[in-house]
C-alpha cells in the first residue's frame, strides 16, 4: 500500500471489516503451486499477506515463508488464531514476527529492502496485485523488481470484475496491464482462467459482479541482477 491508502488499509482491520480474508486455504495456490515446480525448503515471499492461511499451507509443503503485511491488527490475528506464539523483533523500520518457518514483517511494502527479505526463490501473489488501485500497480511491481532476485519465479492469482453480457466461457489471454507490467522482465504462462459469482477468491473491493479468476505462472527470462541493471540504464 501507499501511504496514501494506509489509513484505509489500517481502518480496515481496526474496525473489524476483514469480510475479504479467505477462511480456507485458496483451492487455486494448492491446485498450481506444484506447476513452479518448488523445492522444499525454498523461501517464499508473501506481499500484503493479511492474516492468510495460505501461508500455514506453504509452511507446511516445507517452504519457509516471509510475509509483508501493514496491520499490527491483522498480523497479531494470524498467529492468534492459528494458535502460534510468536518472536517479536524489530528489524529497521519493520516489527518482525516469527515462528517456525513462519515470518511476517509488519510495515510498509514499499519500505522493504531487499536486504529485510534476503533471499528469495519464489512469490505467491494472491490477488494483492489486483486488489491495489490502479495507478499504484506499476509502483508496487517496480518495487518488487527492486527488492527481488531476477531469478524468481512467481505464482500470481489475478482477480477483476468482469462484463459477462456477452461473455460466455473464459477464455485463455493474458491480460493486457499484466503484459505491460511484465512482459519484458519475465515469461508469463496463464494456466487458468474461471468466473464466478460468488467470491471464493475475495479481494478488497466486494461486488456482486461476477470475478474472473486468472492463475499466471512467472519465470524470470533475464540471469543478472536487478541492480545491475538498473546500473546500466
Amino acid at each position: 500500500m501507499t501511504s496514501r491508502d494506509n489509513g484505509l488499509w489500517l481502518k480496515f482491520w481496526r474496525d473489524k471489516r476483514s469480510d475479504f480474508h479467505q477462511k480456507n486455504v485458496n483451492r487455486l495456490l494448492t491446485r498450481f503451486w506444484p506447476n513452479l515446480n518448488p523445492l522444499a525448503g525454498s523461501r517464499v515471499f508473501v506481499p500484503l499477506c493479511g492474516k492468510s492461511l495460505d501461508m500455514i499451507w506453504l509452511a507446511k509443503q516445507g517452504h519457509e515463508v516471509i510475509g509483508v503485511e501493514l496491520s499490527p491488527v491483522a498480523v497479531k490475528a494470524f498467529f492468534r488464531e492459528n494458535k502460534l506464539q510468536p518472536v517479536k523483533l524489530k528489524r529497521g523500520q519493520f516489527t518482525l514476527w516469527k515462528h517456525g518457518k513462519i515470518s511476517i514483517l509488519c510495515g510498509d511494502f514499499f519500505e522493504l529492502t531487499r536486504k529485510d527479505l534476503g533471499e528469495i526463490d519464489l512469490v505467491y501473489d494472491r490477488a494483492a496485485l489486483t486488489a491495489l488501485p490502479d495507478d499504484i500497480r506499476i509502483l508496487y511491481v517496480a518495487h518488487m523488481k527492486k527488492i527481488l532476485p531476477v531469478t524468481v519465479r512467481m505464482l500470481l492469482l489475478t482477480a477483476e470484475d468482469v462484463d459477462v453480457k456477452d461473455k460466455t466461457d473464459p477464455v485463455l489471454v493474458v491480460d493486457e496491464e499484466i503484459n505491460t507490467l511484465f512482459a519484458e522482465d519475465f515469461q508469463i504462462d496463464l494456466t487458468h482462467v474461471e468466473s464466478m459469482v460468488e467470491d471464493d477468491f475475495p479481494s478488497c473491493l466486494q461486488s456482486a459482479e461476477p470475478v474472473e479468476y486468472k492463475v499466471y505462472l512467472l519465470c524470470a527470462k533475464l540471469k543478472t541482477s536487478w541492480e545491475d541493471l538498473t546500473t546500466r540504464h
